[in-house]
C-alpha cells in the first residue's frame, strides 16, 4: 500500500493541478506564466492520474466487497475484486516510481551535441547514425526537436550537430547518453571486409532559462561573419553567422543555421547558457559518487560508454555490464530497454543502496 505521507502529496499534488488548469484556462496569465504552469503541469500530470485512478479503484473494490453478501453476484463481485487488486499493485508500483527522489534538473528540455570522433568518414557516418537515433527516440516519445546547428562532410556523414530537444522529462531520460559512443563495423567503402572502429561523443546539456542563468553583456564577445556550406547565394553575401565568447569561462559557441544574423544570435546563446549551467552541475557532482557521475554524464566526454557491434548485432553498455542482441531496433530510437537499466542503477547509487 501506499504510506501516508506519500498519500498526502499526492492530494497536495492533485490540488496543485486543478489550480493551475484553472489557471490556464482563466486568460490572465501571460506567456511566460504559461510556459512555467505547462512546465510544472507536465511535471505532475502523470503522477496524479495514476492516483485518481487509485481512488477509482479502491472505489470499485468498496463497491464489489458490498456484492459479496449477494449470493447472485458473490461470483462476478470476487471476480471483478481479483481483477482489480492486480491493477492496483501496477497502479502503486507506478505511483512510488514517479515518488522516487530525482535530479531537480530531470523534467527540463535539453540541448543535445554530437560530433564525429576517431575514424574519419566513417566517424561522421556513426555521428549521423546517432543523430537520426535520437532524433527517432524524441519522435516516439512525442518530443519536439529544432536542429541549431549541423555540419554536414558529404557522404551521408557530419562533423557536428548541435539539436534542442523539448518535450517532458527529457533530462531525467537523455542524461545518460553523455560519452563517447563506439561502433564496430565494416563500412561500405571497405572492399576486403575488415571491421573498423570508430568513436562519437556526445553531450546532454539540461536547457537553461535566462532566469536561472544570468549572462552579462560585459562578459561576451560577439564576432558575425560569412555564413559557408551549403545555403545558396545568401550564405556567402551577408555577415549572418554568429560566434560568442564567453570571456570568463572560455567557452565559444556559433551559430550559421538561420539567415537571421539575430536567429542565430538566439540560438547561440540558448546553447551557451546551457553550457554555462553544465559547469554550475559538475561542481555539484565533485561530492557524488564515481558511478553516479559517470551515469548522470558528469562531462567526461573521453570515457567510452557504449559499443555498437554490428557484426555481433549487439549494443554493449560498459558502466553496467548491459549487452542487449537489438542494434538495429535500438539505432532506430528504441532506447527503453536501455533507459531503464541505467534508470535503475542510477536510482540505487542515489539512494546509496548496494
Amino acid at each position: 500500500m501506499i504510506d501516508e505521507k506519500i498519500l498526502n502529496d499526492l492530494k497536495k499534488a492533485e490540488e496543485e493541478l486543478n489550480d493551475i488548469d484553472k489557471a490556464l484556462s482563466s486568460g490572465d496569465i501571460d506567456s511566460n506564466q504559461i510556459k512555467e504552469l505547462s512546465k510544472k503541469r507536465n511535471t505532475i500530470s502523470d503522477v496524479v492520474g495514476y492516483f485518481i485512478r487509485y481512488k477509482e479503484i479502491q472505489a470499485s473494490i468498496e463497491e464489489n466487497i458490498e456484492l459479496l453478501a449477494e449470493e447472485d453476484f458473490k461470483e462476478l463481485a470476487q471476480e471483478e475484486i481479483d481483477s482489480l487488486n492486480q491493477e492496483l499493485i501496477l497502479v502503486i508500483d507506478k505511483i512510488k516510481e514517479e515518488a522516487k527522489p530525482v535530479d531537480p534538473l530531470d523534467s527540463k528540455d535539453v540541448i543535445l551535441e554530437i560530433r564525429a570522433g576517431a575514424g574519419g568518414d566513417e566517424a561522421a557516418l556513426f555521428a549521423s547514425d546517432l543523430l537520426r537515433m535520437y532524433m527517432r527516440c524524441a519522435e516516439r516519445k512525442g518530443w519536439k526537436t529544432e536542429i541549431i546547428n549541423k555540419n554536414d562532410i558529404g557522404l551521408g556523414g557530419i562533423k557536428e550537430a548541435i539539436i534542442s530537444i523539448t518535450g517532458k522529462k527529457i533530462y531525467g531520460y537523455m542524461k545518460f547518453e553523455s560519452g563517447v559512443h563506439r561502433v564496430q563495423r565494416v563500412p561500405e567503402t571497405e572492399t576486403s571486409g575488415r571491421v573498423h572502429t570508430s568513436t562519437a561523443t556526445v553531450a546532454v546539456l539540461p536547457e537553461a532559462d535566462e532566469v536561472e542563468i544570468e549572462i552579462n553583456e560585459k562578459d561576451l564577445r560577439i564576432d558575425t561573419y560569412r555564413a559557408s556550406g551549403a545555403g545558396g547565394q545568401h550564405v556567402n553575401k551577408t555577415d549572418s553567422a554568429v560566434r560568442i565568447t564567453h570571456i570568463p569561462s572560455g567557452i565559444v559557441v556559433q551559430n550559421q543555421d538561420e539567415k537571421s544574423q539575430n536567429k542565430n544570435k538566439q540560438r547561440a546563446m540558448k546553447v551557451l547558457r546551457a553550457k554555462i549551467l553544465k559547469i554550475e552541475q559538475e561542481k555539484q557532482f565533485e561530492n557524488m559518487s564515481q558511478t553516479r557521475k559517470a551515469l548522470v554524464g558528469g562531462g567526461d566526454r573521453s570515457e567510452k560508454i557504449r559499443t555498437y557491434n554490428f557484426p555481433q548485432g549487439r549494443i554493449s553498455d560498459h558502466r553496467i555490464n548491459l549487452t542487449l542482441h537489438k542494434v538495429d531496433e535500438i539505432l532506430d530510437g528504441n532506447l527503453d530497454d536501455l533507459n531503464i537499466e541505467l534508470s535503475k542503477n542510477y536510482l540505487k547509487e542515489a539512494s546509496g543502496i548496494n
